[in-house]
This record gives structure tokens, sequence and C-alpha cells, in this order.
């Protein structure tokens, strides 16, 4: 009897679509989290590990997606491959089992100090647009939005029925933000930086 085909889908933050990863691969199980791959507890990918058996396999869209780091990534895969447990990468087209070649565990290695590279550069050009987004005063931060009587009266008018579309516009912000706030408690604007300066330069271009 064939194993059953289980599926790791991670994103980082709210904004990101988790249905993008793994589009039209049939999966048995699937679990999905959005949490930052800096943060140790990512309790999806310890219920994947806790659920496989030999004879599985482990479906992930990338390298990036399972692990935290490179020290991270083969420990993970040697974990599931020591169990039975096959893992296979979709993007970077690569299939672990544990009976790899030396070639294998050093293509693994490769490929995964390329992803940890690739993702200190985009970190860094985040670092250096926000820091000539600064010093052309496009940098605001966070901010609240609303006063605590506001807050107030958005609990209020939302348990009595008011459409999200409604308060959103009345208060000048986004559904989501409603929504964030009502699930979160949070009513904080993440609108760290302005679009556009006073000239029109659109602050893309100074991150891109």
């Amino acid at each position: 009897m064939a194993g059953a085909r289980v599926g790791y889908i991670r994103v980082s933050s709210e904004d990101q679509k988790l249905e993008r990863q793994l589009k039209n691969i049939p999966l048995d199980k699937v679990f999905e989290e959005k949490v930052s791959a800096k943060n140790k507890e990512r309790p999806q990918l310890q219920a994947l590990l806790n659920y496989v058996r030999e004879g599985d396999k482990v479906i992930v869209h990338s390298l990036d997606r399972l692990a935290r780091n490179l020290d991270d990534l083969r420990s993970l895969v040697k974990s599931l491959t020591e169990q039975g447990v096959s893992v296979e990468f979709i993007k970077e087209n690569l299939i672990f089992t544990g009976e790899d070649s030396p070639m294998s565990n050093l293509l693994l290695s490769v490929m995964g100090a390329f992803a940890e590279f690739e993702r200190a550069l985009i970190r860094e050009r985040q670092l250096e647009g926000i820091a000539i987004a600064k010093k052309k005063g496009l940098y605001k931060g966070r901010k609240k939005v609303f006063t605590q009587e506001q807050i107030q009266s958005l609990q209020s008018r939302a348990k009595n029925g008011e459409k999200k579309a409604k308060l959103a516009k009345e208060f000048g912000v986004s559904r989501e933000t409603i929504y964030r706030y009502l699930r979160t408690g949070d009513i904080y604007s993440y609108e760290n930086i302005n679009r556009r300066s006073s000239g029109g330069e659109s602050i893309n271009a100074i991150t891109s």
C-alpha cells in the first residue's frame, strides 16, 4: 500500500496567499501555517512531523518554505528520511529518500545555502529601501489610527450587525484592518511607508 502524500505550506505573513503553493498537486493531507521562518515555533510543521509514517512523502513548494536556515533544512530532511519518509521540493525538483548519493546530499547543502543567501539579499534590500525612505521623509512607522472612543464605537456597531464595508469606509481604513481588529483586538495601521512622495516618486521603485 502506497504511503500518504502530505503537503506542507507556509507563508510568512497574513497578506500572502497559501493557495499559491502546491496548486494542482494531489495531496492526501495538508498542513498550512502563516508564520515567519525565523520563528522556531511552527505548530503545523510539528504536527506534520508527528503525523507522517514510513512510506509517506512530504511535499513542499521550495526549500525555504520548510526550513529556517541551512542547518535546519539538513536536520529536517535527515529526520524525515531516517523514518522512511521521502521529501520532495517542487521548485528545485529535488527528492530525498534516505538512500541518496553523496552528490544528492551535496546538492541539498548547495541549494539550501543559495536559498539562505537569497533571503539575506532580500532582507538587505528591504533595509536599504527603508533607510532611503527615511532620508526622503517617506517612512512614517506604525501608528494608532483610532481613539479609545472610536474603538468602543466600532466594537459596539460591529456587534450590532453593521456591515464591515460600511464601517471601514466611515473610519477610513481597509476592511482587513476592521477584520483584524475584531479578530485580535489590534487596531493598528500597517501603512509603514507612504506609497508616493509629493513629487510622485513611487516607494516601490526605491525598494525594488
